[in-house]
């Protein structure tokens, strides 16, 4: 037979084991297409969950343009964007199986490079070119804005002007002693003065406050001093109803009326103007968490909307022929609307106070509507106006603590078992009032929790006790001192306010005890080193993805939260900090108290070493310590790191010096830190951070355990505000 000896061929009678055994070229493609189909299936459970996610997608566009520091790496972030929607696009276009995933590839991707390409062209177009070196300069400018700041006994004024070098158009900031000062120096006048003027500063180390970037999009030039008289060439026009004038008539009129720290906050609570607050009573509301109480934001638009929206509700529903006739909440809605927008151009717009105007308004959209006005959408929406309005708001403090705080406080309620907590039912007012209580101090502890990394990261240091403080203090202002000041302010009208302002000064001095109470409690204050920007986005990313999703999905986002706290508390301090212009440094000691250089009390110097070190304890003068020997014009010192002796040279002043004495203290040392140009016989066997150095990289921290070195230039790349200062 033909068939006789044709070896037999399975046809599908050989078990699991037998097909398993058969070669395949790439096991990978089932697995790959269970993840798709898991993945389509989580973004079309999502539904309205998905919406916020294009606003991070927008944010993270304009984080990378921050994060990178070139060009063409800008470039590649738009590129990568587009074309992953392109190729999203060609992909699964005709596919009905992707249709999420192809609306959220193509959405985000698109989203991330319109973030970078808007805060790029910001920068290009607004983008202030800082002067090139400090200098005395006669300025003949008119005045753009006027900040009254009582408490620093100055006026700060913002002037428009001509460059004296290059005739381009400039604006200066120049603070005025209160003694120069005139009234008639108010916006619009003309004035002549001289002045000593600076570069808008750089950060002084590595993780320190950036000027310089804050000034390049304010279209700030440079900073300085008046000094001697100032001019009046022309007058100002008239500026009674001028919401500069209104704000500075407000802020006098509460402060002649109420003196001391609790008329400063009630200045504040009425016009924005923060000026007159000592720096005592502001550290000690930072160092309790109440400083967001003395920065006009969400609190305070929400109780000025609420208030306006239910007095004109229940004004309104006296007059039957109008209840009759007109859905009094759309009324009232349109009233509240008024009072927010109004009170948010009183207190100077700020980014936190934007944001709160915008949400309080959807919210009263929602509530005119019918619709639920509690929602991350409506939190992605002001977001996202900000962001597009102002980008350069994202990498701020206040943007990021403003929104990150109403994000937790949305979160938290739309969980269901604080709704079902929360819910009405028949009980004794004393059971309500109990839930109400215990809900204020969750929410308090929840917005503490979200808010001390990123504070921690921009200030390094972070009110303990917040939660609790903020339980007593935020009902002690919302219902009873901002409602007292509209009223003292209403009786004022009438010339009868003085009993009002006394219970609003007792209601803040009470706010000022709490304040300090907290703020002087062993433990306090937590302080930490400069926080990576690894363990932040990883922070970020998870408390995004633990507030934007529902169900078991959203506990995914405990694992970076984790991951980025366990790099936050073991963020190493730096053993070497040298401020950018070399006169100032800090050196780690075993006792967690720093070495610095100079023996000087306070100073902004001093506090950036300090924070950055993550201490509060009264540094050592280098010249004491006794493992140092100091000359004249010379200390060095050796301290031992992961099992080495590190010798160090660092100059005391600029006082001339033998070339070969320098040259053979240099080859003995490792690292020579000088805030003068050293020649070029003297070479350190690892770091010379001369002026030339400092010069090119900016403030300095060295880390001798890796040993790896950490510089502003690093951080700063090629944006213009660095650039600029740096040539």
């Amino acid at each position: 037979m033909a068939t006789r000896g044709t070896p037999s061929i399975p046809m599908g009678e050989a078990g699991d084991g037998a097909r398993n055994m058969v070669p395949r070229p790439w096991r990978m493609s089932a697995p790959l297409s269970s993840f798709a189909r898991r993945f389509e299936a989580f973004l079309a459970a999502s539904e309205f969950d998905r919406g916020p996610w294009l606003v991070v997608a927008f944010a993270a566009g304009i984080g990378f343009w921050f994060y990178l520091g070139t060009p063409w790496q800008w470039l590649a972030v738009m590129a990568g964007g587009v074309a992953a929607a392109m190729l999203a696009l060609a992909t699964w276009w005709s596919d009905e199986r992707r249709v999420y995933t192809l609306a959220a590839v193509l959405s985000v991707g698109l989203a991330l490079a319109a973030g970078t390409a808007l805060v790029w062209a910001r920068s290009s177009m607004v983008g202030a070119e800082p002067i090139p070196h400090p200098r005395f300069e006669l300025i003949d400018g008119r005045i753009l804005e006027r900040e009254e700041q009582p408490a620093e006994d100055r006026v700060r004024l913002v002037l428009a002007a001509r460059d004296a070098e290059s005739g381009r158009a400039v604006a200066y900031r120049v603070n005025l002693p209160v003694d120069a000062d005139r009234r008639i120096f108010r916006e619009g006048a003309r004035i002549r003065l001289a002045a000593r003027l600076m570069p808008p500063s750089p950060p002084i180390v590595p993780g320190a406050y950036n000027f310089a970037r804050r000034a390049w999009f304010e279209g700030l030039s440079a900073t300085g001093s008046v000094v001697g008289e100032v001019e009046l060439v022309e007058t100002p026009p008239p500026a009674a109803l001028s919401l500069a004038s209104i704000q500075r008539r407000l802020s006098a009129h509460v402060r002649a009326n109420l003196g001391g720290t609790s008329g400063a906050i009630a200045a504040t609570l009425a016009s924005g103007d923060r000026g007159a607050i000592p720096e005592a009573d502001e550290e000690a509301m930072r160092d309790s968490g109440l400083t967001h109480l003395l920065s006009i934001s969400g609190l305070h638009v929400s109780a000025i909307i609420a208030a306006t929206y239910l007095v004109a509700l229940k004004l309104l529903a006296l007059w039957p022929w109008l209840t009759l006739r007109v859905r009094l909440p759309l009324v009232a809605a349109g009233a509240a609307a008024l009072a927010g927008i109004g009170y948010t151009l009183l207190t100077g717009a700020e980014v936190p106070t934007v944001r709160s105007c915008i949400g309080a308004l959807l919210v009263l959209v929602a509530l005119a509507l019918g619709r639920e006005p509690l929602s991350l959408r409506m939190v992605a929406i002001a977001a996202g106006v900000v962001l597009v309005l102002w980008p350069e708001s994202l990498v701020g403090p206040s943007f990021q603590m403003s929104f990150a705080a109403v994000i937790a406080i949305v979160a938290l309620h739309n969980v269901q078992r604080i709704r079902d907590f929360l819910a009405p039912r028949e009980e004794s007012w004393v059971r309500r009032l109990g839930r109400r209580a215990a809900i204020l101090f969750l929410t308090g502890l929840v917005i503490e929790l979200a808010l001390m990394p990123i504070v921690l990261f921009h200030f390094h240091r972070a009110g303990v006790y917040g939660a609790v403080a903020n339980l007593i203090a935020i009902p002690l202002v919302t219902f009873v001192s901002m409602p007292l000041v509209a009223l003292a302010l209403l009786l004022d009208l009438a010339g009868a306010g003085a009993p009002a302002w006394w219970l609003v000064g007792q209601s803040l001095d009470l706010l000022l005890a709490i304040a300090h109470f907290f703020a002087e409690q062993p433990g306090s204050v937590k302080l930490a080193p400069r926080i990576g920007m690894g363990a932040m986005v990883l922070y970020l990313a998870g408390a995004l993805w633990l507030a934007f999703w529902q169900g078991g999905a959203r506990l995914w986002g405990l694992a970076p939260v984790a991951v980025a706290a366990g790099m936050m508390a073991t963020a190493p301090v730096p053993d070497i900090l040298i401020t950018r212009d070399g006169r100032d440094i800090g050196v780690a000691n075993e006792d967690e108290r720093l070495l610095v250089l100079r023996d000087s009390e306070g100073g902004y110097a001093r506090d950036n070493l300090l924070e950055l070190a993550g201490t509060d304890l009264v540094p050592i003068p280098l010249a004491q310590w006794p493992r140092s020997k100091c000359s004249a014009e010379f200390c060095t010192l050796s301290i031992a790191r992961e099992g080495r002796d590190w010798s160090i040279l660092v100059a005391r002043n600029r006082d001339l010096v033998a070339e070969r004495a320098l040259a053979a203290a240099c080859r003995h040392s490792d690292i020579v830190i000088a805030d003068r140009f050293l020649p070029r016989s003297c070479k350190p066997r690892w770091l010379k951070a001369d002026r030339r150095f400092l010069d090119r990289e900016g403030g300095t921290a060295i880390y001798l355990d890796a040993p790896r070195i950490e510089t502003v230039a690093q951080d700063e790349g090629e944006h213009g505000w660095w650039r600029a200062s740096a040539r």
